[in-house]
């Protein structure tokens, strides 16, 4: 594991996992629960998350994003530091319901029909954050590359992204922070 990796890895679990006893999203508890924005935001360690994302990034990426909250933190410290090493990354968010005043729309930010993205999410247990973001992209007529988490939870997204033709990887595992996968 690089140094950078390794920094990463002991900042979550040493700031972001709590364990417990937690309700999930999906109404299921859980011994242990993530807030990976307290790494995802956290200045010692932001650049470092960006540099593992743009790793996984295919090079015919022209935005990234994601539905808000989960994806907004990871979307823009990464385009952010693209940005920095002459890569050039629109950012956007997706609103959770579509907004009826203004412009409208769920998008927020920048994306163009045409666009090839990454569809990024701060911790997924099965993925549907991811998915519901790639088909609100997908319709407005970019083209989606990769669902991309930073803590895979659950060990269930990659399949679930693969049933609609996307790849998924993620940064971490839930192995990887020495926890066992809690799926769908």
């Amino acid at each position: 594991m690089s140094e950078r990796r390794e920094r990463l890895r002991e900042h979550l679990l040493e700031h972001s996992v709590r364990r417990g006893s937690f309700v999930l999203k999906s109404g299921r508890t859980s011994s242990w629960f993530i807030d990976s924005k307290k790494t995802i935001c956290a200045p010692e360690v932001m650049v470092d998350l960006a540099e593992e994302i743009l790793a996984l990034v295919p090079v015919s990426t022209t935005a990234i994003g994601g539905l808000t909250m989960g994806a907004d933190g990871v979307s823009f410290i990464t385009a952010g530091v693209a940005a920095t090493r002459g890569r050039s990354l629109r950012a956007f968010s997706v609103r959770k319901e579509t907004k009826d005043h203004g412009a409208g729309g769920r998008i927020a930010g920048v994306l163009e029909a045409g666009d090839y993205v990454v569809i990024t999410e701060d911790t997924v247990t099965r993925g549907t954050s991811l998915l519901e973001a790639a088909r609100v992209v997908r319709d407005l007529g970019a083209h989606v590359v990769l669902l991309c988490a930073v803590v895979d939870r659950g060990g269930t997204a990659a399949a679930m992204a693969a049933e609609e033709g996307f790849p998924f990887a993620a940064v971490f595992t839930a192995p990887d922070l020495g926890f066992d996968y809690e799926g769908a």
